[in-house]
């Protein structure tokens, strides 16, 4: 709770209706026609509220009532008396997250407040001196009063709301995250764990099979390795290292840590003369291995991936194109989203983490795609400040 904060937007309810010490001198006048009658009217308020079943079962028995008739009339001596400063707004904001935390609906705030408003106005009507010409004005202040109080009772309750949502949805995310990251370990754990159960229990396996086993396990610790990996430079990114940096052997590297699977032909068109970008080298590796990975992915029946890159006045389009399954339309602009994916697999991450770090060397990250044709990724990122080309493989 930050007591400033909430005595500010107080102050600021009370210069945005006019609320001035004439107000509060005419409340304080009406508060000492009014404190007589007042444990009539929270015995009355109190009485209505066991009529109606939802604002009633927040209450748990008489003794909680009869504590609450004593608060009640706290509350409504306060508002006579003032004074209106931080110690006022402040106690009016707690009563309404006291509402909040015995479950009392915000509409029921609302009702409670509008019967005590009719009753005090009933009250004053008939008690007020009958040579007195100010009841009106009086009456006026009174209800901003009472107006400027529920404004801080549903301040109250939206702070309260935000803070629920914001817990709920941080709890989701955990959740989703959770189920991601576990799917994802769980399958190269399964694969991990079939090799070890062959190399301990197999008789006198080949030379060749005992290989093939241990390369199956050192690819999927790989692939458990990068969803850890993934997880955390998306929590906390690390710094960027910024140098100049060969795309074509940046590609060049993930290709050959991310080898095409069975029935997917890669076509590079990646001239080795490309200019060199700044950038960080580690993650812009990233970049493309998450994008390659996600070409894969999108041809489980096979396909062709093609990549090639063009130099744009001062910048480089890098093209991932597949002849993949295709990303709907509306799923399109969600893509880059944390947590959001379309696989049935996966945590949502990969594309998130290739926009934000594409976004830190100023590069961007377009998409075009159609469903059962396929997808194409393009990647632009700035060249090196006074660095034209690289040099070419020989």
């Amino acid at each position: 709770m930050d007591k400033e904060r909430i005595y500010r937007r107080y102050h600021e309810l009370q210069e945005y209706v006019g609320w001035s010490a004439e107000d509060a001198a005419r409340v304080a006048r009406a508060g000492a026609v009014l404190r007589p009658y007042l444990p009539a009217l929270i015995d009355d308020f109190y009485a209505e509220i066991k009529r109606h079943t939802e604002a009633n079962k927040v209450f748990a028995d008489e003794r909680q009532v009869e504590r609450l008739k004593l608060s009640l009339l706290n509350w409504m001596d306060q508002l006579f008396s003032g004074p209106y400063d931080s110690e006022y707004a402040v106690h009016r904001w707690k009563v309404g997250r006291r509402h909040v935390d015995v479950g009392l609906d915000h509409i029921y705030a609302h009702a409670a407040l509008a019967r005590l408003r009719r009753g005090l106005a009933r009250a004053l009507r008939a008690q007020w001196p009958a040579d007195a010409t100010d009841f009106d004005e009086t009456l006026n202040s009174l209800n901003t009063l009472i107006d400027l109080d529920l404004a801080k009772i549903e301040d109250a309750y939206a702070a309260e709301y935000l803070d629920r949502l914001q817990k709920s949805e941080r709890l989701a995310a955990i959740g989703q995250i959770a189920a991601g990251v576990a799917h994802e370990i769980r399958n190269p754990l399964n694969v991990v764990k079939t090799s070890v159960y062959f190399l301990l229990n197999a008789k006198s396996p080949s030379p060749e099979r005992v290989a093939e086993h241990l390369a199956r396990i050192s690819r999927q610790v790989n692939h458990a390795n990068d969803v850890v990996t993934a997880l955390s430079s998306f929590a906390k990114p690390p710094a960027l290292q910024l140098s100049p940096v060969s795309v074509t052997e940046c590609i060049k590297n993930a290709l050959e840590r991310y080898s095409p699977p069975t029935g997917i032909q890669v076509i590079s068109d990646l001239p080795g003369s490309l200019p060199n970008v700044r950038a960080d080298a580690t993650q812009l590796a990233i970049v493309f291995g998450n994008l390659i990975r996600n070409a894969f992915d999108a041809m489980p029946f096979g396909g062709t991936l093609t990549l090639s890159g063009t130099q744009n006045g001062r910048q480089i389009e890098i093209r991932i194109a597949d002849t993949g399954v295709g990303i709907a339309p509306d799923n399109l602009s969600r893509i880059t989203e944390p947590l959001f994916s379309t696989k049935a697999r996966g945590m949502g991450l990969g594309l998130a983490i290739t926009n934000a770090i594409l976004a830190k060397i100023s590069g961007r990250l377009q998409v075009t795609s159609e469903i059962g044709q396929g997808s194409t990724f393009m990647v632009q990122i700035p060249i090196a400040a006074g660095i034209d080309r690289t040099e070419p493989k020989p």
